[in-house]
């Protein structure tokens, strides 16, 4: 699984192959087929490894009692954070659920829906209240989500435009853990 994760993250789930993870493993492909029978299934192993408690947890920032410009930071460091590690998932998310989103939803939470629930009364609270300015909070939900993914999805051209090497890449994405959070708060700060 390690060698796995280690080429998915290199060279991309399309750009692996099983003899590249094979190699890095140092076991022949006929053993990696026999205990994994194909990348996708191997593929899928290493996503549900990697994604094993970011629902749990994602519904324990929404949930918790944290003050709402709070909750935002943390969501988005640890979220990007998460991404930065596994910068794989958002593609293959994307992929597999245009592919078939019922079948990927059911298998990727596992009974373990994501619950905004709290979230969103929390941000009708405040926004009834006059502390933040009036917005819709599935907006602002999808807002931090896919300010958070979006880097890790148009990365190559983000790197070619910006004339970035990994290494920046990487850099700009640490920064990135603060700056989403902020540009958020900024938006909906009275």
């Amino acid at each position: 699984m390690a060698a796995a994760r280690k080429v998915f993250l290199t060279k991309g789930m399309a750009g692996a192959r099983m003899q590249d993870i094979a190699d890095e493993a140092g076991i022949n492909k006929a053993l990696l087929h026999y205990y994994f029978r194909n990348k996708d299934k191997l593929f899928g192993m290493v996503f549900r490894e990697a994604m094993a408690g970011f629902i749990p947890w994602a519904n324990n920032v929404f949930a918790s009692g944290l003050p709402l410009f709070e909750k935002i930071e943390t969501f988005t460091r640890e979220y990007i954070g998460l991404l930065m590690d596994n910068p794989y998932i958002p593609l293959f998310v994307l992929n597999e659920i245009n592919r078939q989103p019922e079948k990927f939803i059911r298998k990727m939470w596992d009974g373990n829906q994501p619950t905004p629930g709290a979230l969103i009364q929390q941000l009708e609270s405040e926004i009834k209240k006059g502390l933040i300015k009036p917005i819709d909070p599935r907006q602002l939900i999808i807002n931090m989500i896919s300010m958070c993914i979006f880097p890790f999805v148009g990365k190559p051209m983000i790197q070619l435009v910006m004339k970035l090497n990994d290494a920046q890449f990487r850099q700009l994405m640490e920064q990135r853990k603060t700056e989403v959070a902020g540009f958020i708060i900024h938006s909906i700060r009275k």
